[in-house]
C-alpha cells in the first residue's frame, strides 16, 4: 500500500528507542525525510546511523523537550535543514512512577513540562505552516493510562490526559485546513519503559520482575506484550494520505487490554 509518504518531512521525537524509533524506520521505508531527537546523545547517534543506513535523509539532534533551549533547538535545526514540519511525531520520555500523593509540585510542573508543554509549544511552532501548505499531521504517543489509569502512575494519567484535551480541542481548529491530529496509545509494549515500571513495581511491591510480565500478559486478550513495530504501523497508517478522515481519535494499540466500547 502506497502510503504517499514519499518526501514528507518527518520530525520525530523521542527516537533513539522503543516506539518512536521503530515509527522514524517505518518512515524511512516510506521515503520520508526525517528529523529525530533525543536526551541520549550516544543513542540518538546511533538511531541516526541505522536509519541513515536505510537510505534515509536524517537530521539528529541531542534536546531535552522538557527545556526551552531544547524545544528552541529543535524547532531551529530543522526548519534550517528542512524549512518545514509536514509530520509531526510528539513522544517524550515517562515522567517517574508514584502514587497519587506521592509527587510534591516540583515534580508535577517537571511532568507537565516534559508532556504537555513540550506537545503544546512543538504543534504551535509547526502547525502554522502546516495549515498553510494545507496538509499535515500531528500524532502524540500517549499511553492505555488516558483511558484506564495504571497504578503507580499518576503523572502519567493524569499528564497525557491534558495532552489528549489538548490535542483533541486542537483537532477541530485545524481539521478545514487539511490538518490531522490523532494520538496514538500503547498498551503493555515490550520497550525499555516497561523495563522501567517493571523495576520501579518490584521495589515497591516486591513482587518478582516475572510474576509482573507474567500479569501483563495475562491482562492482555492477545496473550503477550505489544511489539514496537506494530504501533509504529498504526502511526505511519495515521499519518498517511489515507487516513485523511481520520481526525481528533484517541487510537488504543493495546491487543484488547482495556475492556471498554470506547
Amino acid at each position: 500500500m502506497d502510503l504517499g509518504l514519499r518526501g514528507k518531512v518527518a520530525l520525530v521525537c523521542g527516537a533513539s528507542k522503543g516506539i518512536a524509533y521503530a515509527t522514524a524506520e517505518e518512515f524511512a521505508r516510506e521515503g520520508c525525510q526525517l528529523a529525530i531527537c533525543s536526551r541520549d546523545a550516544d543513542a540518538i547517534g546511533a538511531a541516526a546511523a541505522k536509519l541513515e543506513a536505510m537510505g534515509a535523509p536524517v537530521l539528529s539532534m541531542v534536546a531535552d523537550l522538557s527545556t526551552t533551549e531544547g524545544l528552541e533547538l529543535v524547532v531551529r535545526e530543522t526548519m534550517a535543514r528542512y524549512g518545514r514540519v509536514d509530520i509531526l511525531v510528539a513522544n517524550t520520555g515517562g515522567p517517574p512512577t508514584g502514587a497519587p500523593m506521592a509527587h510534591d509540585w516540583a515534580a508535577w510542573t517537571r511532568a507537565s513540562e516534559l508532556l504537555l508543554r513540550s506537545v503544546v509549544e512543538l504543534t504551535r511552532a509547526f502547525v502554522p505552516g502546516m495549515r498553510e501548505r494545507r496538509w499535515g499531521r500531528v500524532i502524540s504517543i500517549t499511553s492505555k493510562a488516558v483511558k484506564e489509569p495504571v497504578t503507580g502512575l499518576v503523572l502519567s494519567n493524569s499528564i497525557r490526559a491534558a495532552v489528549t484535551g489538548y490535542l483533541r480541542t486542537l483537532a477541530n481548529d485545524v481539521a478545514r485546513d487539511g490538518v490531522t491530529v490523532n494520538t496514538v496509545l500503547p498498551g503493555f509494549t515490550a520497550t525499555e519503559r516497561l523495563d522501567a515500571l517493571a523495576e520501579a513495581t518490584t521495589k515497591a511491591t516486591g513482587t518478582s520482575r516475572d510474576a509482573i510480565y507474567a500479569g501483563w500478559v495475562a491482562s492482555t486478550p492477545v496473550g503477550r506484550l505489544g511489539r514496537p513495530d506494530e504501533l509504529a504501523a498504526t502511526i505511519a497508517f495515521v499519518a498517511s494520505d489515507r487516513a485523511g478522515f481520520i481526525t481528533g481519535q484517541a487510537i488504543l494499540v493495546d491487543g484488547g487490554t482495556v475492556n471498554t466500547l470506547l
